[in-house]
């Protein structure tokens, strides 16, 4: 049995600070409702010192969009924990969880099980990995223990991967996910590598996949948002998927 396609999305907003140089939430939003994704994951949304207030306002998003945000926060003044939240479009959100990854800087994951209108459910687990490879690594074997805790559901992992390698770097999710890299996504005034990426589980099909690549989307951070079509099945016994490299980077990337 298949469910109706979906969206899903993900954008690292870089704090809504520009290419300009200018912070315009609005133009940010304007990139995130110009997407038309059912479920977004959020990278940088809220600023990093302090009670790390929300660089992107909860008010722009209820007022000028029809996303719903789940509950993430540590405070009442951030959008989400550790930089990043999930938007659902439409879609009920019936679990959260904040999952802590190790490494040399503080880092977490976000974790979301949502109720598909069409039927069926979706885990979405948003990441910000941190930026040397041996911590991305004990970074994805955490967030895989993490879902070894959780009750079987199709399962997406996507985010901010920010690993430069076309083919190293992503071997903790050998054999349970496909990891894709929908085009280089970083930097978005000249992009050269695809640090955005999209893992997921054998119970999901991808059918398409692309970079939002617009003068509005080079604009407003320093990355593109990634998104893919994908279609979910029910459990079949096939083998898991292998890793599959990022497309080769630019010369000198």
């Amino acid at each position: 049995m298949w469910f109706m396609p979906l969206r899903i999305a993900s954008y690292n907003l870089h704090k809504c600070l520009g290419a300009d140089g200018r912070r315009d939430p609005g133009r940010v939003l304007d990139v995130l409702n110009g997407i038309g994704a059912d479920i977004i994951a959020l990278q940088e949304v809220d600023h990093r010192l302090g009670p790390r207030p929300a660089a992107l306002p909860r008010s722009l998003i209820e007022t000028q969009s029809d996303f719903i945000l789940p509950d993430l926060p540590v405070n009442s003044v951030s959008l989400g924990w550790h930089g990043q939240t999930i938007l659902t479009r439409g879609h009920t959100v019936s679990a959260t969880r904040r999952i802590d990854l190790p490494g040399m800087e503080p880092r977490g994951a976000v974790l979301a099980e949502v109720a598909l209108l069409s039927g069926g459910a979706l885990r979405v687990v948003g990441v910000h990995l941190g930026l040397v490879r041996w911590a991305r690594q004990l970074q994805l074997r955490a967030i895989l223990r993490a879902l070894a805790l959780r009750a079987p559901m199709p399962t997406v992992i996507l985010g901010d991967f920010n690993e430069w390698s076309a083919g190293r770097g992503m071997e903790p999710l050998a054999g349970a996910f496909l990891l894709h890299a929908p085009g280089r996504s970083f930097h978005a005034a000249r992009p050269i590598a695809a640090l955005d990426r999209i893992a997921i589980d054998p119970q999901i099909v991808l059918s398409d996949a692309g970079v939002v690549d617009t003068a509005r989307s080079r604009m407003a951070s320093d990355h593109l948002p990634v998104w893919a079509d994908i279609a979910l099945s029910d459990p079949l016994p096939a083998p898991l998927h292998p890793v599959t490299p990022a497309p080769p980077l630019a010369a000198g990337g």
